[in-house]
């Protein structure tokens, strides 16, 4: 066989092996709260800017919007956050953290620190962190731009 259709030599088997696996790190961390991981990502989004139009939160989470659009009706549904059409466009929707939504930073305060020391192993230390970010930004840079 050759070497290039093994398993073992494929990166993506990798990255969605690694990607599946930390998902179910969260699983439990979030559950207790109500939330699913694509939730707690677009909460995160909102964190960091509210008040965001659909596509942008779409964007960010590299996402089409037809993805987003159901999770965010659920979640509104759940009175995590509220949408309503833009006033400068009215055929954006414009998506907005409740008290709820925002009280739930708190509550999940520590999920990013429990994850991420769940991924630390001898190659994967707080110093090496950031160049593996620094890789993997670069991989979904040229796999979003193709």
């Amino acid at each position: 066989m050759e070497e290039k259709f093994k398993l073992d030599n494929q990166l993506c088997f990798r990255l969605y092996t690694a990607s599946r696996l930390l998902t179910q790190v969260y699983n439990p961390l979030l559950s207790e709260h109500g939330l699913t991981y694509p939730r707690y990502l677009v909460l995160m989004v909102l964190w960091e800017k509210d008040a965001m139009p659909v596509n942008d939160i779409a964007k960010r989470l590299y996402l089409e919007t037809n993805t987003v659009t159901p999770l965010l009706k659920r979640m509104e549904e759940e009175g995590l956050l509220t949408r309503s059409k833009g006033t400068e466009d009215g055929r954006q929707m414009i998506v907005r953290l409740t008290e709820k939504g925002i009280s739930m930073r708190e509550h999940l305060s520590c999920v990013p620190d429990k994850a991420g020391a769940a991924v630390l192993c001898e190659s994967v230390t707080p110093e090496t962190v950031p160049e593996l970010f620094r890789q993997l930004d670069n991989i979904i840079l040229k796999l979003s731009s193709q």
